[in-house]
């Protein structure tokens, strides 16, 4: 077996919950024949476009986006990155970026700030969770997307923005000066929720996230040393980077056991990784935080909870233990992305942290959990299902899964699927019934999901019960969405 991949990844939302993880190797070179006559093809319409077309072309635009379609037309998962989404790729992956430093969400088509990052311009500043961003700068926030407002609100290091702020609390609207600097994300929260039993979240799987994820369990165990139960949280996690899935995986599970296998055409994709420090430290020789761990955690009764939001990286986590027993999984059937794309530079030999931009995603693996299976366009089915809240599942069909996704990847090998036609109408049939009640209680939009984490998680209160032996709420209307096709490797 080759050297291990090192994993240089990301992990994008789709259109409400999508995930795509990265991972970056060195391939063997292959010889392969050309299509010459295709190529000629090409050569031929390039040469008539350049020379008969209405106005004047870029020679350079027209080799780009030839290669973004032969790359675009793949899967949903291959990508030729460029310019500003190769910028966003570098920051979902190392977890920093530079902005104001906050969390927000979109509430009556103004920003919300959901929570300040500690120690960013914005908490320096004093915004406070449900301040409301008016403006920015000179724009109106009305009539602007989230993307838009993140986008007015990132810029250069150092640079200056004026927000508007309307603090409901206080009734009064005021500007705020911030000077934007590089932001890094928490990717990992951590609380105990009563005596004896904790909670930990992992929002996404980024560089640092196998260092804040021991550090912060640690500190459960310091605040309470006599653990009793402990929730793990990857609800809407989309998830990342592999050595974070394995070192997690790792913390909770016993020495040289497998994690996640991955198979594909070239010798490299075919590997196996195990809960060694060796398969997911990033470099030999750094501190293995998991081992500072305290000797409990290998046993302490596990509930991990999952959603149709939790995907790739962190679907790894659930599959290896599910597969081990050494966790409950409850929540619903998760995104079922298990597919692994590389990363290759197209400015040279270069790793994702420091090219210089323009490179290559593109799947080449398949990925399975330790039983051998794939959760290919199926997902990881819970062991138990629950709904969102006590009064059952509000947003659930409109989420967007793996299956929903055009030319998404089978199960097993063969070539990409169309997106399944059935869900499609399923979703639009909740979009319906939505907007019906919308209407019935005069366009009052439905109450959202209590914050995760919150005295008010439902799901977080039925994963506390399953810890203490008291009765579970079981969803009633959950079913299993089965696979499309074999899902064994051969």
């Amino acid at each position: 077996m080759g050297a291990k991949l090192k994993v240089a990844g990301w992990v994008a939302l789709g259109t409400v919950a999508g995930a795509m993880a990265t991972m970056s190797w060195q391939a063997t070179a292959r010889s392969t024949s050309l299509p010459l006559e295709e190529l000629n093809q090409l050569a031929s319409v390039f040469s008539m476009v350049k020379n008969t077309y209405v106005d004047p072309v870029d020679e350079k635009k027209l080799i780009n986006d030839a290669i973004a379609g032969m790359v675009n037309g793949l899967d949903p998962h291959s990508a030729y990155l460029e310019k500003q989404n190769f910028t966003e790729f570098k920051e979902s992956t190392t977890g920093k970026f530079v902005g104001v430093g906050i969390e927000i969400q979109m509430e009556e088509g103004l920003v919300k700030v959901a929570t300040p990052i500690e120690g960013s311009p914005a908490f320096k500043a004093g915004l406070k969770s449900g301040d409301l961003i008016t403006k920015i700068d000179d724009t109106p926030v009305k009539g602007l997307t989230m993307d838009q407002a993140v986008k007015r609100m990132r810029g250069q290091a150092g640079t200056k923005v004026v927000l508007n702020i309307f603090r409901k609390a206080e009734n009064r609207v005021f500007p705020v000066t911030i000077v934007r600097e590089e932001i890094k994300v928490q990717s990992i929260v951590a609380k105990v929720i009563e005596p004896g039993y904790g909670w930990i979240r992992i929002r996404q799987f980024q560089e640092r996230s196998v260092e804040d994820f021991s550090r912060k369990l640690e500190d459960l165990y310091k605040a309470d040393p006599n653990m009793k139960g402990l929730v793990l949280d990857l609800r809407n996690d989309p998830g990342g980077l592999l050595d974070g899935a394995i070192a997690v995986s790792a913390a909770f599970l016993p020495t040289d056991v497998t994690v996640v296998s991955t198979n594909g055409q070239v010798h490299d994709a075919k590997q196996i990784f195990k809960t060694n420090p060796s398969d997911y430290l990033r470099r030999p020789g750094i501190e293995d935080p998991v081992r500072r761990l305290p000797p409990a955690v290998k046993s302490v009764p596990l509930v991990v909870l999952v959603n149709e939001g939790s995907a790739s990286a962190s679907e790894i986590v659930a599959g290896a233990l599910q597969d081990h027993h050494r966790a409950t999984i409850m929540g619903a059937q998760t995104f079922g992305k298990a597919s692994v794309q590389t990363f290759t530079c197209l400015a040279g030999r270069y790793s994702i942290e420091d090219c210089p931009g323009r490179g290559l995603k593109l799947t080449t693996a398949r990925y399975y959990t330790p039983n051998g299976n794939s959760i290919q366009a199926k997902g990881i089915v819970p062991d138990v299902m629950l709904d969102e809240t006590a009064e059952g599942n509000v947003f659930a069909a409109l989420r967007t899964r793996e299956a929903d996704l055009d030319k998404h990847l089978s199960a097993g090998q063969g070539t990409p699927e169309q997106k399944d036609a059935a869900r499609d109408k399923a979703r639009e049939e909740a979009r319906k019934k939505l907007e019906e009640d919308l209407a019935k209680n005069n366009n009052q939009p439905p109450k959202p999901l209590p914050e995760f984490g919150s005295a008010e998680d439902f799901q977080l209160v039925q994963a506390l019960n399953r810890l203490k032996g008291r009765p579970v709420l079981v969803s009633k209307t959950i079913v299993e969405r089965k696979a499309e096709a074999s899902t064994t490797t051969n």
